[in-house]
């Protein structure tokens, strides 16, 4: 692995940058102050070709390899963790799952509405009883004469509330198990489907989460994605994707944390001199920016092994976990930095540290990325009861 970036990964690393700067970060405060889901900034970061970057060009997307994406990902999570979410949705959760079980037929009918920004899509998997526990789905899909009909409930879905593009995850034979679930195409501008924003969460208040009840939801033949039986791999390869995407997230959470404590430490005095004189707030800076770098390379370390024919699950896990942990305790110590000018919204650190808690449950909690990395290395699977 060559940790040198190519002159044209760092044309794409610095043009994020800047457009992060421009068009994110002067607008992420009052779109988190007025819990805003910020749909003009969603079609420009759809111009830039975010929405779609590890999709191939033929189908509307950008081509770009896992670590260029990553570097992308890095410099939006560093702007606001809410925009950040709309690419992990749409790019590394429902175009990564159509690119990799779709039919021809499906490939071209969502991914360039999908990449241009067009159709925003949602993945339902997680239900208000079934979070961790990702195979025991209570949302069924029972076979007419036209297709299939869903029923059911789906929780904590990012863009639920505006995706015209739903991949919603059912059973269709309880006795079966997980080798029963299925993954539908649904198109949500139906009767049956009906989305409720969740309010009053923690962080992200600029992005879109919602309930959503399915009833009677209808879905035509040719809207399975894969075939009857694979929904339960359809859902985990898409969460190794999601799960990077996260990691990297999260290392442009570490990277900012870090650049905003430097130029506080820089400005601010205390007993006649800038506080980033003092020996203390020098190590807290150093403890980031060890994390930063550790998670970095990580996620480099994934992307990198996505863009082989080998199993990346474990390596997707580890830069998640570690980046998400790592980004917490950046967020902390960067309040900590700014003291009491932390607690307040006049600086991102606040922000940071409210955004950045969900990644250690989302995409598979932390403790979840341990029984997997726990699982590879001794042949035990933990997660299933003994």
């Amino acid at each position: 692995m060559d940790f040198g970036l190519s002159d044209e990964q760092r044309l794409i690393k610095d043009t994020a940058r800047e457009f992060t700067d421009r068009e994110i970060v002067e607008r992420s405060r009052e779109n988190a102050r007025n819990h805003h889901f910020d749909l003009d900034i969603v079609k420009k970061i759809a111009g830039q070709g975010y929405l779609g970057a590890i999709v191939p060009q033929e189908y509307g997307g950008a081509g770009l390899d896992y670590v260029t994406y990553g570097l992308i990902v890095e410099e939006i999570g560093r702007g606001d963790s809410s925009i950040r979410t709309v690419i992990s949705v749409q790019t590394s959760l429902v175009c990564s799952a159509i690119l990799k079980w779709g039919t021809e037929e499906q490939k071209q009918r969502y991914l360039p509405r999908l990449c241009s920004g067009e159709w925003l899509g949602c993945f339902g998997l997680t239900e208000p009883d079934t979070g961790s526990d990702a195979a025991n789905q209570r949302t069924r899909a029972q076979r007419t004469d036209n297709g299939w009909v869903i029923n059911g409930a789906k929780m904590w879905i990012s863009m639920g509330n505006y995706a015209r593009l739903a991949l919603i995850f059912a059973q269709t034979d309880p006795q079966l198990g997980h080798k029963g679930l299925a993954c539908f195409l649904v198109d949500t501008d139906q009767a049956g489907f009906k989305p409720q924003p969740i309010e009053h969460k923690m962080g992200l208040h600029a992005s879109d989460t919602a309930s959503i009840a399915l009833e009677d939801v209808e879905v035509a033949e040719d809207g399975v994605l894969g075939e009857v039986g694979d929904g339960f791999k359809v859902a985990m390869s898409a969460l190794d994707s999601g799960r990077f995407s996260v990691a990297a997230g999260c290392v442009g959470i570490c990277q900012g944390c870090v650049e905003e404590s430097v130029n506080y430490a820089k400005e601010r005095e205390q007993f006649g001199r800038p506080i980033g004189s003092f020996q203390l707030v020098q190590a807290m800076i150093a403890d980031m920016v060890v994390k930063t770098e550790a998670s970095r390379v990580l996620v480099w370390r994934a992307g990198w092994f996505k863009g082989t024919d080998r199993t990346n699950t474990v390596e997707a896990s580890i830069a998640k976990l570690h980046a998400s942990e790592a980004a917490v305790e950046c967020a902390n110590t960067a309040i900590q930095v700014h003291g009491g000018a932390g607690y307040v919204d006049d600086h991102p650190v606040e922000r940071y540290f409210r955004d950045v808690r969900v990644t250690t449950l989302y995409e598979g909690t932390s403790q979840i990325q341990k029984l997997i990395i726990g699982r590879a290395m001794t042949g035990i699977n933990a997660l299933v009861p003994g």
